[in-house]
């Protein structure tokens, strides 16, 4: 069978993302509700209840980058950047995700963070492995969500099986990271292949997974960062007047996070709406307009934070969205310097263009 690959130029990604935004429009404007019905439930939002869901996401926004600090102490010696050095760039990597196609974001957090640190050797690879290992860790709390979905929430039995396949995908990836982290690390990585070299980037990220209080406390902090949004997405519930039990935020919070797996443009805006009042109106009778009106605002929440949050340590860091954009280049050209001198103690600077 022949395998079809995604377009590599830059021509081709943007003319497919083009494409499932056309589908998404299209299926909005088909399966959508009228203008009018969702001005009517944005008329009736109760802001109070806003503000408390924007607290409670900013919370989770200090919770995850708490989980992300431990994992980068376990991985490398001191120096050590400081806890608020880290939500600076984990803020900057919030803002690339949110307003950006693709990942850039979580290469843009690790070249924050590679200016503020002294050069050593394989800094760029270490950094880029708790990337993946603070991504790893986001795979317990998401098991316990649908756990929790599954258990409690009104699910169809065709979904419930694809969720246990997932369950059953989630644990194997963990085993197998934890497996990899505990075996022989710190090869070089000149001159290896692609998949040799993102292994060997992971296996000095994965440092953490040798800890076994260190890795507790990174995956605390992640389960803690989740049920804080857990509860953000409940309480954007009652600002859209809607009042289903903690099981439908479960719902609507997993589908949010699968439907921006894959993000083709930024923030899958439309798609989200769509996957989010499709659950809540066939289970919570929650009526569409509202639960489109309601997929926006809570996108919009989470928006305010990540841009916000994002745009404040971005002008702290003296770095802007061009820059942004190719902090995947950056990184390319970073990552062979592996063999510089650790003694060198001048910070190192991203080479992106000013």
């Amino acid at each position: 069978m022949r395998r079809i690959h995604p377009p590599r130029s830059l021509l081709g990604r943007i003319l497919l993302g083009l494409a499932f935004f056309g589908i998404a429009v299209a299926l909005f404007v088909w399966r959508g509700p009228s203008f009018r019905a969702l001005g009517d439930a944005f008329q009736a939002v109760v802001w109070q209840w806003v503000v408390v869901a924007i607290a409670i996401n900013l919370l989770s926004v200090v919770v995850r980058a708490l989980a992300w600090n431990t994992v980068i102490r376990q991985a490398m010696p001191p120096p050590h950047p400081t806890p608020l050095t880290v939500f600076s760039a984990f803020s900057v990597g919030l803002f690339a995700n949110a307003v950006l196609p693709g990942r850039i974001g979580e290469l843009a957090r690790v070249a924050v963070l590679v200016r503020k640190l002294p050069r050593r050797k394989g800094l760029w690879a270490t950094l880029v492995g708790t990337v993946l290992a603070h991504r790893v860790f986001d795979i317990i709390p998401v098991l316990f969500l649908i756990l929790f979905v599954v258990v409690t929430a009104k699910v169809p039995a065709w979904a419930i099986t694809i969720l246990l396949i997932i369950i059953g995908g989630g644990i194997g990836l963990f085993t197998f990271t934890l497996v990899s982290a505990r075996t022989q690390h710190g090869a070089r990585l000149d001159g290896v292949g692609a998949v040799r070299r993102v292994v060997e980037m992971a296996r000095q990220g994965l440092g953490v997974m040798r800890s076994p209080f260190g890795m507790a406390l990174a995956i605390s902090f992640q389960i803690s960062g989740w049920v804080c949004q857990l509860f953000a997405v409940w309480t954007a519930m009652r600002a859209f007047h809607i009042h289903a039990p903690l099981p439908a935020a479960g719902v609507v919070l997993l589908v949010m996070n699968v439907v921006t797996i894959f993000p083709f443009w930024p923030g899958n805006v439309g798609a989200v709406q769509l996957a989010i009042a499709a659950p809540l109106s066939a289970s919570y009778a929650v009526a569409y307009a509202t639960g489109v009106a309601y997929g926006f605002g809570l996108q919009a929440i989470e928006a305010s934070v990540g841009i916000g949050v994002g745009l404040i340590f971005l002008a702290r860091e003296g770095l802007s969205v061009a820059m942004l954009k190719v902090m995947p280049s950056a990184a390319q050209m970073e990552l062979p310097d592996e063999g510089r001198n650790e003694d060198d103690a001048e910070p190192a600077r991203a080479r992106v263009p000013g």
